[in-house]
């Protein structure tokens, strides 16, 4: 049997489709739904049972999960809002939760690959290597960020690292995202503003080396993601931090432009203020370094940003479709 946590958010529900794909369906899917509409994730996926993360957290802590033979845990359960306040509720879900179910995979014996986060990062004054003699030289620009680390810094100091896989996960977006609410990704964003007033909306640039909308990230299409996790998961030698991303530094106003093409529109895009709150914390640069990916044998290249974006937009958000409803 196979664990994935937070199974039905983005990246989890991609994960369990790419195992599905590969013939795969003897997993528990674990996630806390509450009210949300992520459950819509679910229906077209194949899976053996599903727990909701208090349940799962209690009978991992009973032993329960202790007879069962199990290939391997995806642990990509987190809050993953960047603007999320609440540190006690950060340090719980994201660094103790990780921190008891890596203990057991090791205990245990079973594969272990968790999601990291590019936003570890910071403002990438230390660069985007996926070194782990470097983590402490990073400073995250908000408390998710730090949440993350704090597991990586965490897992290196216990000699984890030499047995579990550590995936930074730069900025994915995808079919599957519609739930996320203010975290969804700017492609889907995009959708919603152009296909309802026509244009979109981008926040100005309050650095001068940067014009509106020239501000830069590593896009990554969640496909992509899966195919780089799972190629991970099937080396288990890859022990250590990997960075999952594209490679690529490319610029909202090309997302944008890509959008528009997408969907047969004229590109008509609108500069707003960023938010006070946000403007301390911005990522103006990322881009993942692959060398380590590349280097255990990873040679595939991510989807080129139009394409992406295409299939996302035409394929999924257009007709309303999920992973798996192909």
């Amino acid at each position: 049997m196979y664990i994935v946590t937070g199974g039905a958010g983005l990246i989890g529900s991609a994960v369990i489709w790419g195992l599905n794909q590969r013939g795969i369906d003897d997993i528990l899917v674990v996630d806390h739904l509450g009210e949300s509409e992520k459950w819509k994730n679910l229906p077209p996926l194949r899976f053996a049972d599903y727990l909701e993360k208090g349940e799962f957290r209690e009978r991992l802590h009973a032993g329960n999960f202790r007879q069962i033979k199990l290939e391997g845990i995806f642990h990509l359960g987190a809050c993953s809002a960047t603007t999320e306040r609440d540190a006690s509720y950060l340090i719980d879900n994201n660094y103790h939760y990780t921190c008891e179910l890596a203990q057991f995979a090791v205990e245990h014996r079973v594969r272990f690959l968790y999601a990291s986060s590019c936003a570890t990062y910071g403002d990438g004054s230390c660069g985007y290597r996926d070194d782990e003699s470097s983590l402490e030289q990073l400073r995250p620009l908000n408390m998710y960020g730090y949440s993350k680390q704090l597991f990586d810094l965490w897992a290196r100091r216990e000699g984890l690292l030499e047995r579990i896989t550590g995936c930074k996960f730069s900025n994915v977006y995808g079919p599957n995202e519609l739930h996320k609410g203010e975290m969804r990704s700017v492609v889907c964003r995009a959708f919603e503003q152009i296909t309802a007033e026509g244009k979109m909306r981008l926040f100005k640039s309050y650095r001068p080396e940067y014009a509106d909308g020239e501000q830069m990230r590593d896009f990554l299409y969640v496909k992509d993601a899966v195919d780089m996790v799972l190629f991970l998961f099937n080396h288990p030698e890859g022990f250590g931090i990997y960075n999952i991303g594209s490679g690529r530094a490319e610029t909202w106003n090309a997302l944008a432009t890509a959008a528009f093409e997408a969907l047969n529109r004229p590109v008509r895009i609108e500069y707003i203020e960023m938010p006070e709150s946000l403007r301390g914390k911005y990522q103006y640069y990322t881009k993942a370094e692959l060398d380590k990916l590349r280097n255990l044998g990873y040679d595939r290249e991510a989807t080129s940003l139009r394409d992406a974006v295409r299939d996302d937009l035409v394929h999924y958000l257009l007709p309303g479709k999920h992973l798996g409803d192909e």
